[in-house]
């Protein structure tokens, strides 16, 4: 006998009738009225051809055969509950996989740090992290995220901005013994330079409303962030470096500042993703975690600068 969607109501019912332990009682944790709770017995019974109660007026009992359906009643009811709850949970606290591009040196100084943290809050959402300084076809290749230095034109992406990072000119105190600190900017062409490949080669510093530009020259280069400051850290030139990367250098004695009076430009660092991302709840939150997280990273950055 197949079992309709009206007779799937009507065992709801039935099992709440014998929770309650009574009609009215089952009826109005229903949202019903105990002439329609009655209906679902008495259908019920009807179809079944027995009877699942012994009712008096002051008493109700099951027959054998009621005990035997109550039990598979309470186990439908129990599967419609937890399933209702599941999809509450995934609601409340998503789950799922995200997969993620990004910088080697952007993900192992900032991007690796904030997943430890997201990682503790959302166990349920997978990270796959794949760090590499080429630009991937995120659609192409499956990611649900890049991180990215600058925001790209192609019309089929999405961008937001995650945070500004703020840049200085750094070279080993070995490099400076030998070769003298510059103290303006016309002095710094006589330096050489650790050569980033994937930014622009030229420097733009700016003091009190006045542009000074150079071309960054020098017989080291490299399409790695995180090579590029071994190699200054090794007194092979100097170089532009982001502060979040140069700053423990500097307070450990390993690299030093100059030029600190004159501001380069920034480096604004992107969240790109495909079309559908917008809608996904996981990356939402993700996002907005590292928004949240680059903020906290400035604070806690500038606290130590100033000490």
């Amino acid at each position: 006998m197949k079992v309709s969607f009206e007779q799937l109501k009507s065992m709801v019912v039935f099992a709440q009738i014998v929770e309650q332990g009574s009609l009215t009682a089952a009826a109005k944790q229903l949202g019903l009225t105990r002439g329609v709770a009655s209906y679902h017995l008495k259908k019920l019974e009807t179809q079944l051809e027995v009877s699942l109660l012994n009712r008096s007026t002051r008493t109700m009992t099951l027959t054998e055969a009621g005990i035997a359906y109550y039990e598979r009643c309470r186990v439908i009811t129990e599967q419609a509950n937890a399933a209702n709850q599941q999809i509450e949970n995934i609601k409340n606290e998503p789950q799922g996989i995200l997969k993620i591009s990004c910088p080697v040196n952007v993900g192992m100084q900032l991007i690796v740090p904030a997943i430890n943290h997201f990682k503790r809050q959302y166990p349920k959402i997978d990270i796959d992290l794949q760090l590499s300084d080429e630009v991937i076809d995120i659609i192409k290749n499956g990611f649900d995220l890049a991180i990215r230095g600058v925001a790209l034109d192609d019309s089929n992406l999405h961008a937001t901005k995650l945070t500004v990072m703020s840049t200085c000119i750094c070279g080993s105190p070995d490099y400076f013994a030998h070769f003298g600190k510059p103290k303006t900017p016309e002095q710094l062409k006589a330096h050489k330079w650790v050569v980033y490949q994937l930014g622009s080669k030229t420097l733009t510093l700016q003091k009190e409303g006045k542009k000074h530009s150079l071309i960054m020259q020098g017989g080291l280069s490299t399409n790695n962030a995180a090579a590029r400051t071994a190699f200054v850290e090794a007194g092979h030139g100097i170089g532009r470096i982001p502060v979040y990367d140069a700053w423990p250098k500097v307070q450990a004695g390993l690299l030093e500042v100059v030029l600190d009076d004159y501001k380069s430009k920034d480096i604004e660092l992107y969240g790109v993703f495909p079309p559908g991302g917008a809608g996904s709840k996981k990356l939402r939150l993700f996002i907005d975690y590292l928004k949240h997280y680059f903020v906290k990273k400035h604070t806690a950055l500038g606290m130590l600068k100033s000490n």
